[in-house]
């Protein structure tokens, strides 16, 4: 024999009740069965909200009821056939009078005792079950049974206890003889010894089968529901869980009872005993093999899923005076247990000072009133402070036989969580160590949920999840480039990059689940206003785990968010020079507030585009070594501009050509005015750990006075073509001594100055190509022979390849 139990959404309509038939008829080829079934979906909740509406004088439970009688009559018209259907309509037109009834009761009194409630909640799997038996009856040999004429519970009428003797004994006397193959009861339902009908509280109907199970030594009970078994993780929130093939009985109730809604805790408790093997199914995939559960399993990992419950407050206790005093724990339950507050999670403190429980939120307020009247006198005399709650919180919870057998377990939990800035309030675990439990803030629990099914589910494979701003030039390549190499990431690096959020100065969109990068255009077009403090709001919204804003603009309201996103544990990419090249008092407060948040802020291309410069001067100051002077070449776009201009050519047309070739910022004044290249070697300066400021960059600077006071583009390529002979008196100067000429910043001793230089032909600047870059580093290790690093220092491709490095950093961290 075998028992079957169906939930509310495998019988919630005709259609869904004729796939449980088939799975029934099936089933039941070579064997006996008990199906068991609970109500129509989401009925039970319309009964409870009806009796709530009638003690309220509110007439509109009147509508409820009779859209609950109208589905049920639509359901029978669509599984009986006709010449049988007014009998079954007829019986069940008769339970809801008698339902009726009760609700004016319910109207007249105002009154809704527990006895009166569990007598209305029973009716919802009263009526699924007789309706399904009706429809079985002309498909296999099945009969009907009340379950309340079999199972014996007390009359705490909403959450019965089972009295196992009585009940056993009657499942035993009634299945000896009963000759049915089929044999359909309603779930949930029982009664008193004094025959009044009780329940058996959430979950009732999984707890149902399991009692007959157990009294009738069953084969297996299968638990038939709408996911094809228990999963890894909430497959809601976690879009990578997968179904657990074998679970032991331990684990499934730890799982269950930290909020995995598959199958009730106590339904595991009478099978447990007997060892009857529990088999969750899905109703809509039959096919799927589902999760087994068993004493024990054959599979040694550590970890076999992560659970969480929502809507949790954390109840601490403190104060000296509970310092070595027994009977301070007792009081506390106690006061709790009497007023019916259920404690999910226990910790407290080896100092005695506090102890901490975590319980349903909506029990907050009245555990706060019982607990502070409790302990009146020792919080008038100071002893201890008034109890303290503090809500909006979760608990995650890893769940697994053998964790206790593998070393470290608590400390890779704990360290990815708070590379993820996830606040952990409280922890807890017990000594089997089959479950480790932490109570979080509930904005965290998405982000806590992935990360830990990444650290422990997943190849090994790293999601990053970034939000993008700025798509012109270098934005544009560097999506390009992501695209394009995105299988490439994730065979060989295990990494697993996703755009969530995209925005321009106009627009901007998000989708949590990724962008689709061949549809970015798309994409923003359809997007709303962008503003950036709307960009980094949404950010912290979605609060996804590895979160990178990647900042591609050269705008200085962008660099001023970097603080911000740090701050919440994003990390910042840029190739925007302003942050770094700003007071010393920001740059020391990005660097910081990076740290303090485990909260990566990496900006490669500020110098040097794709090149490793500042990487390589990381490394070197990280091992010891210390720069005493830098000459470089910083500007590939000045480098473009001179390496191309002649007494041929003009001025103005060869930075134009080297705009339209992205080598210049938009506005190339910054470029040609030698800021860009102040900024540059003032970076290189500070992370050589010299504090500078921009001020302190001597700048030698060869444009006119009135093209550096030009305001927009126009006016300054205006000022290019009038002040041509100034120009090409520069060149000729050079061209007569034989040398070229290279926008040049030095720093040595402290000092930095950047200005256009004569490069003679032994220099190592002489042979500097089209737009390239060079950076010549000596240090204590490289006194004579400096550290050269040399190649493409402009152009949107590399900058893009700069950021896209960066970002992978990131991800190899």
């Amino acid at each position: 024999m075998k028992v079957l139990k169906f939930g509310g959404t495998s019988v919630a309509n005709s259609e869904n009740i004729l796939k449980v038939l088939n799975i029934v008829l099936e089933t039941s080829q070579d064997q006996k069965l008990l199906v068991v079934v609970s109500a129509m979906g989401k009925t039970t909740d319309a009964l409870i909200n009806a009796a709530n509406l009638a003690t309220q004088k509110k007439k509109d439970y009147e509508k409820i009821l009779a859209s609950l009688q109208e589905h049920h009559f639509e359901t029978i018209k669509e599984l009986i056939p006709i010449k049988e259907q007014s009998r079954v309509i007829s019986y069940v037109k008769q339970l809801f009078n008698q339902l009726e009834t009760i609700y004016e009761g319910c109207y007249l009194l105002q009154e809704l005792t527990p006895k009166t409630l569990a007598k209305i909640t029973s009716f919802g799997e009263l009526l699924s079950s007789f309706i399904i038996a009706e429809a079985a009856k002309k498909k296999m040999n099945a009969s009907y049974k009340d379950s309340r004429e079999l199972i014996v519970a007390s009359d705490d009428y909403n959450n019965a206890l089972v009295n196992f003797s009585s009940t056993n004994k009657n499942c035993k006397d009634f299945f000896e003889n009963h000759q049915a193959t089929v044999t359909i009861l309603p779930g949930f339902v029982a009664r008193t010894i004094e025959g009044k009908t009780t329940t058996l509280g959430r979950g009732g109907s999984d707890y149902s089968a399991a009692i007959y199970a157990a009294a009738l030594d069953a084969k297996e009970l299968q638990i038939w529901t709408d996911v094809s078994g228990m999963f890894t993780a909430n497959p809601k929130i976690v879009k990578q869980a997968f179904e657990i093939p074998h679970i032991s009985y331990q684990e499934a109730m730890e799982l269950s009872h930290f909020g995995a809604s598959v199958i009730y805790p106590p339904t595991i408790q009478p099978v447990l005993q007997k060892e009857i093997p529990i088999l969750i199914k899905n109703t809509f995939q039959p096919e799927d093999k589902g999760t087994l559960i068993t004493k024990e399993t054959s599979q040694n990992k550590p970890v076999k899923g992560i659970s969480h419950i929502d809507n949790i407050a954390l109840l601490t206790l403190e104060g000296i005076g509970m310092v070595g005093i027994p009977g301070f724990s007792k009081r506390f339950f106690e006061a709790l247990s009497l007023h019916k507050v259920n404690v999910i999670l226990i910790t407290q403190a080896s100092s005695e000072l506090s102890i901490c429980l975590a319980i349903n939120e909506s029990d907050a307020k009245k555990a706060k009133e019982v607990v502070d009247e409790v302990f009146a006198y020792e919080i008038q005399l100071k002893k201890v402070k008034p109890v303290l709650i503090e809500g909006e919180m979760s608990i995650i919870a890893l769940v697994g036989d053998n964790m206790k057998s593998h070393q470290g377990l608590s400390g890779k939990m704990f360290s990815s969580l708070g590379k993820n800035n996830v606040n952990i309030r409280a922890i807890a675990q017990g000594a089997s160590e089959k479950n480790i439990s932490a109570v979080i803030e509930k904005s965290d629990t998405k982000k806590a949920l992935n990360t830990l099914h990444e650290r422990f589910f997943e190849e090994r494979i790293k999601q990053l999840n970034l939000f993008v701003t700025g798509v012109g030039n270098v934005g544009e390549r560097f999506l390009a480039q992501l695209q394009q190499q995105k299988d490439y990431l994730r065979k060989n690096l295990k990494l697993n990059l996703r755009v969530i959020g995209i925005s321009n100065s106009r627009t901007m969109n998000f989708n949590e689940e990724g962008i689709q990068l061949e549809e970015w255009k798309e994409v923003l077009q359809k997007g709303e206003k962008a503003s950036l403090d709307g960009f980094l709001e949404k950010a912290k919204t979605i609060n996804l785990r590895n979160s990178v804003f990647v900042d591609n603009t050269a705008n200085e309201k962008v660099s001023q968010m970097y603080e911000s996103y740090l701050k919440h544990n994003i990390a910042v990419v840029t190739c925007n020079k302003i942050a770094c090249a700003s007071s010393i008092e920001n740059y020391r407060t990005l660097k910081s507030v990076s740290r303090k948040y485990n909260a990566p802020f990496l900006f490669e291309t500020n110098v040097g585009a794709g090149l490793p410069i500042i990487d390589t001067l990381k490394n070197l100051i990280a091992s010891g070594d210390r720069v005493h002077k830098i000459q470089a070449v910083l500007s590939g776009s000045l480098n473009f501009v001179f390496n191309n201009f002649n007494d041929q050519v003009t001025f103005h047309d060869i930075v134009s050509k080297a705009q339209e070739e992205g080598y210049t910022e938009p506005d190339p004044k910054i470029d040609l005015s030698g800021v860009d290249v102040a900024r540059k070697i003032l970076i290189l300066a500070r992370e050589s750990g010299y504090e500078l400021s921009l001020e302190d960059i001597h700048n030698n600077s060869f444009l006119p006075k009135d093209s550096l006071e030009t305001k927009d583009n126009e006016s300054f390529y205006s000022s290019l073509e009038k002040n041509e002979p100034h120009f090409q008196n520069i060149y000729k100067e050079a061209n007569d001594k034989n040398c070229r000429l290279k926008y040049v910043a030095e720093f040595s001793e402290g000092k930095a100055n950047v200005g256009l230089q004569h490069i003679n032909p032994s220099h190592p600047f002489y042979n500097l190509e089209g737009s390239d870059n060079i950076v010549l580093f000596y240090t204590d290790r490289y006194p004579q022979q400096p550290l050269i690093i040399k190649g493409a220092g402009a152009g949107a491709e590399v900058t893009a390849s700069g950021i896209f490095a960066d970002v992978i950093r990131i991800g190899n961290v």
